[in-house]
């Protein structure tokens, strides 16, 4: 799937029919999007699906094989006017994932170089070497050597070296990806409010689901070289278009089943599972398939000790298992003979083979667009005990 071109006077970035071949084999495309001024989108999905591949055409590292790329208006890349913009003069600048960081040199140097490469006299380099340091609170740092620095300092010296010359356009290949799990959730925020402060146009590769909420103005979501949804963050995320968003973009519950026309309500559709449970959900405007399937996201599933007594999307279940995670505990209950997944913050965890009420809201459950079928895996037999859970009862 492509996202049809968007003629619009704010698009910094133009990317048309882009393809990408390696040989035989077609790396990413054909694919189609824009990218408005000040816009921060992030090109999001598992290693192989043509994420950074499309990145590095957009900053000339990589020639495609057709379609056309424009920055501010200015045609870079057309195939078929034989026009291809080498890299170095496409006015943008890429921060890559290994920082690209020279070790003999200083800090100063390090940010100083693509200014230098550019001709800038020494005044100009001296003015925005430090305000780019200052900009990453690396300023104290300029005299450093680079292979003084911690992880975190080199990267933000190659963010201080992308901005150095005030590019149109930053690119971001997985810049945080050798950062530990509490510096990389630290640094997203920081390259956030950098890029809100600049109010430069970027394009950010990650494969990292809240990298990708957290710092995406919007957000693409790819799959074998292919546009698979695009959006903003929130709709990606709580409106997915198909099974392979829903599963990917957060962890959601796949229920598919056979429609039930004849039980449709209020607007909602109404999917009987193969277990026999009637899941009634919100169609958002989508036409079911021959196979419907609903997503519901497990932090939307929730458990109570008894009924509320709702007429729809309420079933007695039983407690398979639960996990601590920490901030989270993870509840997986026998649903109809099939497993569900909930995530819930119950300071206490069910405990195994209770009998407990799952209910869920018909504006969680949202049909997906015809794909893949789903794989279901029948739920083994347990003995049933009756017992309540310590949840809320209402």
């Amino acid at each position: 799937m492509t996202t049809p071109r968007t003629d619009s006077p704010t698009a910094e970035i133009e990317v048309e029919d882009l393809v990408v071949r390696y040989g035989a084999v077609t790396a990413a495309g054909p694919v189609s999007f824009t990218v408005r001024q000040g816009e921060q989108l992030t090109l999001l999905g598992p290693s192989g699906c043509g994420k950074t591949t499309t990145l590095r055409a957009i900053a000339g590292l990589e020639r495609p094989a057709a379609g056309a790329i424009r920055i501010g208006g200015e045609t870079m890349y057309d195939e078929a006017r034989g026009i291809h913009i080498p890299a170095e003069r496409r006015g943008l600048s890429m921060v890559f994932q290994s920082y690209a960081i020279w070790p003999h040199m200083t800090v100063f140097e390090n940010v100083a170089y693509g200014l230098r490469v550019r001709n800038a006299g020494a005044a100009e380099i001296d003015q925005k070497v430090r305000h780019a340091l200052d900009l990453v609170k690396m300023g104290a740092y300029a005299t450093r050597n680079a292979s003084q620095l911690s992880g975190g300092q080199q990267q933000r010296v190659a963010v201080a070296r992308a901005c150095a010359f005030s590019p149109k356009v930053l690119l971001f290949d997985e810049p945080l990806s050798n950062l530990d799990a509490k510096l990389r959730a630290e640094m997203r925020i920081e390259l956030r409010e950098l890029q809100h402060r600049l109010g430069v146009t970027s394009v950010y590769v990650t494969h990292d689901l809240e990298e990708a909420l957290a710092m995406s103005d919007r957000i693409i979501v790819m799959r074998g070289g292919h546009i698979e949804q695009a959006g903003p963050a929130a709709d990606i995320y709580n409106y997915p278009r198909t099974a392979f968003v829903a599963d990917f973009v957060g962890s959601a519950n796949l229920i598919s089943g056979r429609l039930r026309p004849d039980l449709a309500r209020d607007g909602l559709v109404a999917l009987e599972a193969d277990g026999g449970n009637i899941l009634y959900g919100d169609p958002h405007g989508r036409t079911p398939g021959p196979e419907p399937t609903m997503s519901v996201r497990t932090v939307h599933l929730q458990l109570r000790a008894r009924s509320s007594g709702a007429a729809i999307n309420e079933w007695p279940v039983q407690i398979r298992r639960a996990i601590f995670l920490g901030d989270l505990t993870q509840v997986h209950v026998d649903w109809g003979g099939r497993e569900l997944v909930i995530r819930q913050t119950a300071a206490m965890p069910p405990a195994e083979g209770m009998i407990v009420y799952l209910s869920i809201d018909p504006a969680h459950c949202v049909l997906l667009e015809p794909g893949e079928a789903l794989q279901v895996e029948p739920a083994p037999q347990q003995e049933v005990r009756p017992v309540l859970a310590n949840l809320p009862t209402e």
